[in-house]
């Protein structure tokens, strides 16, 4: 017994020296800073646009800088369990790597440890800080000129998947204040919330007071040489953790203050009616012609507006008003992506002028959707890359109880930058009550389709996949990814989900290859596939199927590709008013009152007028007519309680109802 207590002893002796040992702090370099002015911001051209104004900011007070960023080893010693995120992704395995897959609080977190610990105020650096330090006197784009040395670059280009490179500090020659790394490596939060500047000189500036996202400075590997400036601005939602952020500290007895914004609401959130709207039932036919709901903001309005907007949601409000949402870049794999929005009031024919609806800056924002969950409540869902291109993406929810007049801050709903996190418009509202969220499973056009389920009202949300790669997509197939991209996602009258999408075409008993679709009996964890009736789209083209008010499923897709589809296999036979029958081309309505099994109603999206349209995005110039509709778009609809269809494509607004699609005839089957 002696001896066994000998030796748990000196097993707890070892324990305790290992873990003494673990707990010590490797060395911090600091450097001084001093005090002194300089002119902060850019040029702010198309998305740098919230570089200006260039203004003059003064720091009045020296300080103290971190030459590098805090490594694994120095942030360990205050959160050992860090150690376990090692080497994701391939990156920052080593004790002098830059610290990863770290929040703002984690940060701010181990400021106030070190501070408690050495007896001093560390805290992370101003974005006016961090500027001045960065630029140490120079107003070339990066401290070292107009360019970046060999030493600074790892894998400067927008990379789908991270490649993995060495994050160790202290690579790069120092500035001319002694600091290391500012022009990548790693992004580095700040103290600041994100907010346009105040023109006119300024001392010692510290951002807002609130907002909804912190300043990131500096750049990082895997990113274009662009966002690596001195001057540029970027941000993330303060619970945001990835691979590509990491921080430095300064040590100061000087405590910022932030400033009170401010900020005037973007216009899609001024003005906003609060009556609810009277819904009456429209019972004859209507069909609108379309008309643009993508309008230029007005010139110095300060808004962001660029060359590419594509992919919209839309909902109806419950004070009558309709809003519309979609990306607008001039890359879709860029930073620069922002969403905008568009009101049409109730009562107006015209839509407002675009304006900012939701933007985490310098983050690509591929995926947006919203809701009226018929309960008071908006939901705006949306994907957000670490970086650049929209493969890893982590998924973001908002909500308004005020017709979207305000909006909640936006809550991280599946934190991981990944793949199945591409949000699709077309978010539906189960008969349990359970939100249902379509998106893409990865970034290809064969990746196939998920679905991420909330049991609570949008509080926690659950992939159902099973982890197991593509199946084969085949008639009769099984597998636990929907088959196809883009997906539209029904419930059943029996529970099941039913999913129709773009891509990973089916061959039918005939031979010919068919739109795909899926069904699930067990809430999404597996699906099987079948070859519907329905000719497959393909690329700039997006389908819409949701179930009306009235009962029946709708289908909203496009009769062929007109630049892919051989032209003997080009469009579809529709009845005219008189019974005869026409090839149709473009963009089509169906109408099934069985589930889905038969789809005995079929039109043509126009009314017959000829007009000479732009569809915007991929579509450009059309023309419709009697025979031809819109033949390419990314379409997304919803139905307000008056039973009126409203439908977006990338540019253009379309309102009708069933009473016109059936042209007024019953259905052909009671449901």
């Amino acid at each position: 017994m002696k001896n066994r207590g000998k030796l748990i002893g000196c097993l707890v002796g070892i324990w305790m020296v290992q873990f003494a040992f673990a707990q010590q702090l490797p060395e911090i370099r600091m450097v001084d800073i001093p005090a002194g002015s300089f002119y902060m911001g850019g040029e702010g051209g198309g998305e740098n646009y919230d570089e200006l104004p260039v203004h003059k900011v003064n720091i009045t007070h020296p300080f103290k800088m971190s030459v590098t960023e805090i490594t694994n080893a120095q942030f360990e010693a205050f959160r050992p369990e860090h150690k376990t995120l090692r080497g994701k992704n391939g990156l920052s395995l080593e004790d002098d790597e830059a610290v990863v897959y770290v929040s703002y609080v984690d940060a701010m977190a181990f400021c106030e440890w070190l501070s408690q610990k050495e007896g001093k105020h560390y805290r992370l650096p101003t974005e006016a800080e961090w500027e001045y330090a960065c630029r140490a006197g120079t107003y070339y784009l990066y401290n070292t000129g107009d360019g970046l040395p060999e030493a600074y670059r790892k894998n400067q280009q927008t990379a789908r998947d991270l490649k993995p490179v060495s994050l160790k500090v202290g690579q790069t020659p120092p500035n001319a204040f002694g600091l290391c790394d500012m022009h990548g490596n790693v992004e580095e939060w700040c103290l600041d919330w994100y907010g346009p500047y105040l023109p006119g000189e300024q001392n010692d500036p510290a951002g807002r007071t609130t907002g909804d996202f912190r300043v990131t400075r500096g750049g990082s590997h895997n990113t274009p040489d662009k966002y690596l400036r001195s001057g540029n601005r970027m941000a993330m939602i303060p619970d945001d953790k990835h691979a590509q952020t990491g921080f430095r500290i300064v040590e100061s007895e000087f405590t910022p203050v932030a400033t009170v914004a401010p900020a005037l609401p973007p216009a899609n959130q001024q003005e906003v009616n609060q009556t609810d709207y009277t819904w009456t039932v429209v019972k004859e036919p209507v069909f609108k012609a379309p008309v643009p709901y993508v309008l230029q903001p007005e010139s110095g309005s300060g808004n962001p507006f660029f060359s590419h907007n594509h992919q919209p949601a839309i909902t109806w409000c419950d004070n009558g008003d309709l809003l519309a949402i979609w990306f607008s870049a001039d890359e879709e794999n860029g930073r620069g992506m922002v969403v905008l929005a568009s009101r049409l009031r109730a009562g107006t024919e015209q839509w407002d002028r675009s304006s900012l609806f939701f933007k985490v800056p310098d983050r690509n924002m591929t995926g947006s959707a919203l809701l009226n969950d018929r309960q008071g409540t908006l939901y705006h869902l949306n994907g957000v890359e670490a970086s650049g291109d929209w493969q890893n993406l982590m998924m973001v929810m908002r909500t308004s109880r005020d017709n979207g007049q305000t909006w909640s801050a936006p809550q991280i709903i599946a934190p991981e930058h990944t793949k199945r996190h591409q949000v699709i418009a077309g978010t539906i509202c189960t008969r349990e009550g359970w939100l249902i969220q379509p998106c893409d499973a990865g970034p290809g056009s064969h990746d196939g389709a998920a679905i991420h389920i909330s049991k609570d009202g949008g509080k926690t949300w659950q992939d159902p996949w099973d982890g197991k790669p593509l199946p084969e997509f085949k008639e009769g197939n099984t597998g636990s990814t929907i088959a196809g991209i883009h997906a539209g996602v029904v419930q059943l009258k029996d529970g099941s989900l039913m999913a129709l999408a773009r891509g990973n075409s089916i061959l039918n008993k005939e031979g010919k290859l068919r739109m795909p679709m899926s069904i699930s009996k067990d809430m999404g964890k597996t699906w099987t596939y079948y070859a519907s009736e329905f000719p497959p789209i393909d690329g700039g083209q997006r389908l819409v199927f949701m179930r009306l008010n009235e009962g029946p499923l709708l289908l909203i897709s496009f009769t062929d590709h007109p630049l892919r589809t051989p032209e003997a296999e080009r469009g579809l036979i529709f009845p005219d008013r008189e019974g005869n029958n026409y090839r149709g081309y473009g963009l089509y309505a169906a109408v099934s009152y069985d589930e889905g099994k038969t789809w005995p109603v079929k039109r043509l999206l126009t009314d017959g007028a000829t007009r000479f349209l732009d569809g915007g995005a991929w579509t450009k110039h059309f023309l419709m007519d009697a025979t031809h509709a819109e033949p390419r778009g990314y379409m997304a609809a919803t139905q307000s309680p008056d039973n009126l269809i409203h439908l977006v494509s990338s540019r253009l607004y379309y309102c009708f109802n069933l009473a016109w699609i059936t042209d007024g005839r019953p259905a052909p089957v009671a449901f």
